[in-house]
């Protein structure tokens, strides 16, 4: 559903990503990951070509397709599920970027797998996770992510395939002569924003709509990220608080799928930093089997912000990379149950060690679930000062002209 040259322009867009999100230069020689699902294959060939030409090394892993996913998890043992490859963290401690390209021929195939298997089988692996964390914060690695249409998806969002895809072209700018030039204009305007969201002493901010009403303590040593490379499209800013002053509701209007399982009408209660399931309207002992899967899993991991003037993604997209940067009438907010990001750490990343974290409230676990809420909204950053200002109201941040760049 692409055509060649857009897909040329999407190997572009994604390797202008990964070196942004890496910050330093690649040297001659470093290891590229592609991972890619087997209708993403056309890309992979045109990514695969990119990092040649630029004297990289790629190493391309395909995704199993969903039977193969499917038959693992119903079969697997306990023991099989836990299983850990030889090989892969030697590989992820050489990494120097990875390109992930999605294209599930299916989104509900693991809808009747137990989610306890899920969870031990991405409990196994989270140490890999870990490994690229520690990289990218000495700015060893640099990760990003793309989608690319399929009848699965489309189906499940309720669009036609040609409507699924032309919301990927022109929500990635393929449409356009150079979408890396659009990018690097989004990424200028991103980081003005930026800077006038941490020029601020806030103590805590204050989420109002029609369902939610929450208050986020963004903790000491934060600063608000994205728009950064990571994930193409992103047009979210967003932080990881302190997950231990976390109060207050939040309700996510947006359906969402995980796990084969499409949840809906999503309402969490914070206290005290925890999370507990009020109510779902679909998939609610879902929800709570994901609360559940550690004990970082109830706890909130990210808060998050888009503008719908960057965004133009204006349909359910039945994915989260797509539907955590909805813009639409209303711009969304979404937070992450689960891990939280190093990278929102204001400070040298090499000091964040382990206990470091801990003691600024930075959340662990190996869930990251975002759960978006897209009504009309108003935030308000309540400062240390006693002072209090709006900073995002009718689907927009509110920064003065003259604070822009």
């Amino acid at each position: 559903m692409l055509t060649d040259i857009q897909l040329e322009k999407y190997a572009k867009v994604l390797f202008w990503g990964m070196q942004k999100a890496r910050v330093t230069p690649f040297a001659p020689g470093d290891i590229v990951l592609v991972r890619t699902d087997l209708a993403a294959l056309p890309l992979a060939e045109k990514m695969q070509s990119l990092i040649l030409a630029q004297g990289l090394n790629p190493v391309l892993r395909i995704n199993p397709p969903s039977t193969l996913e499917k038959g693992y998890f119903s079969l697997a043992w306990q023991e099989q599920l836990s299983f850990v490859i030889p090989g892969d963290r030697e590989l992820y401690e050489h990494l120097a970027g990875l390109i992930s390209l999605l294209a599930p021929d299916s989104i509900t195939h693991l809808k009747d797998i137990p989610p306890t298997k899920i969870a031990t089988f991405s409990l196994a692996r989270k140490y890999l996770r870990d490994i690229l964390d520690k990289r990218e914060a000495t700015r060893q690695f640099g990760w990003t992510l793309c989608l690319m249409p399929t009848p699965a998806l489309a189906e499940n969002a309720g669009l036609s395939p040609e409507d699924y895809a032309a919301q990927i072209i022109r929500a990635s700018y393929l449409d356009e002569a150079d979408p890396v030039a659009t990018w690097e204009e989004i990424f200028r305007e991103a980081h003005g924003v930026k800077e006038w969201l941490n020029g601020m002493d806030v103590e805590y901010y204050h989420v109002q709509s029609a369902s939610t009403d929450l208050k986020i303590h963004p903790g000491e040593s934060r600063c608000w990220i994205g728009i950064s490379g990571h994930n193409i499209p992103s047009f979210e800013l967003f932080i990881s608080p302190d997950y231990r002053l976390t109060e207050g509701t939040y309700h996510a209007d947006q359906p969402s799928y995980r796990s084969g399982n499409l949840v809906s009408g999503v309402t969490l209660e914070f206290s005290a930093g925890q999370a507990r399931v009020v109510k779902a309207d679909q998939g609610e002992e879902f929800v709570r089997s994901q609360l559940e899967m550690d004990p970082g899993a109830c706890r909130l991991g990210e808060f998050s912000l888009t503008d719908k003037r960057f965004s133009p993604i204006n349909a359910f997209m039945a994915h989260t990379l797509f539907d955590e940067n909805f813009g639409g009438e209303h711009g969304n907010c979404h937070v992450a149950v689960g891990a939280s990001y190093a990278d929102t750490y204001a400070g040298d990343p090499a000091e964040l060690t382990d206990e470091r974290k801990k003691e600024l409230g930075f959340n662990d676990s190996a869930l990251h679930w975002d759960l978006v809420n897209t009504e009309p909204k108003k935030v308000t950053a309540f400062l240390r000062g006693g002072t209090k200002t709006v900073i995002y109201e009718d689907g927009m941040f509110t920064m003065p002209d003259e604070a822009r760049l």
